[in-house]
């Protein structure tokens, strides 16, 4: 296991919202950070030197921060690992970029909440070029590679008054949703309708989801509360679940095993190893 790391190049001028880490290569870690003006950090870390942050580069927002902060996400390609995707919620905008460089940017109808690249989809030869967008009541699929509607090629929508405030992707494309309604809705990719619904997965609003490395029939659930649920959503049944020691504020799982790590409100964060559970 190495040891933990800090990174010094990271100015941001306003609190950091969201981080993501992704796996380079040469040994390397790729690690972004977005603050809640937009602002996009993203470090080389090179667990193998002792020149940890290496190289590192900046993108300012497109409109120069100026305004209101607000919730900002991050998250990396999984086939293009230049490609990294910035939202904004108060902006109702993505930007694409290609390390530094703009490459475009989609304009939701309502406030971002939650993003992810498609893994995988038979209508993009297997590349990376969708990304399902949770904002309010709606899922939102969109193409990069297309500029009709602004490139949204999907909307669907769920119940009035309910908002989704997470979703995820499967490796072979399947996508998750959940949010007020308590429910894990997976999708299919193929025909963009409900593979399954899993009602009541969650005591409380779902603000975590991550499909399992080793079976993503399984699925992780994370809720505003204590507990993080691990369950088949075909079946809606629950395997296990673990606790910490007051409300989680997030969690995040390993790309290729079922290691998870959550954080609390008490300043405890948590690792589990699900083969061990």
């Amino acid at each position: 296991m190495h040891s933990s790391s800090v990174v010094d190049r990271c100015p941001h001028r306003s609190e950091i919202q969201s981080v993501a880490l992704a796996e380079g290569e040469d040994d390397c870690l790729i690690l972004g950070t977005v603050d809640s003006y937009g602002h996009l950090i993203v470090s080389r870390l090179d667990i193998v030197a002792d020149d940890i942050d290496r190289t590192s580069y900046s993108v300012p927002p497109r409109d120069c921060g100026v305004g209101e902060g607000s919730w900002a996400g991050v998250c990396f390609s999984p086939m293009q690992q230049s490609m990294v995707a910035v939202a904004r919620q108060l902006c109702k905008t993505i930007d694409i970029y290609d390390q530094d460089i703009h490459v475009r940017s989609l304009r939701t109808l309502w406030y971002p909440s939650s993003f992810s690249f498609v893994q995988y989809s038979p209508h993009v030869n297997e590349s990376s070029s969708l990304l399902a967008t949770a904002e309010g009541s709606q899922l939102s699929i969109w193409d990069l590679r297309m500029n009709n509607n602004g490139g949204c090629v999907h909307r669907i929508t769920g119940s009035v008054g309910d908002i989704i405030y997470s979703t995820c992707s499967s490796p072979s494309g399947l996508i998750a949703s959940g949010g007020t309604d308590r429910a894990v809705t997976i999708y299919d990719p193929r025909r963009w309708s409900a593979l399954s619904r899993w009602v009541g997965c969650s005591k409380f609003e779902i603000t975590g989801l991550a499909f399992s490395s080793v079976d993503e029939s399984f699925i992780y659930v994370q809720g505003v509360d204590y507990e993080i649920t691990c369950g088949h959503w075909k079946q809606s049944e629950r395997a296990f679940s673990f606790r910490g020691d007051s409300n989680w504020l997030g969690f995040s799982k390993c790309a290729n095993n079922d290691v998870i790590a959550g954080w609390c409100e008490s300043g405890s964060i948590f690792i589990a190893d699900a083969r061990q559970l």
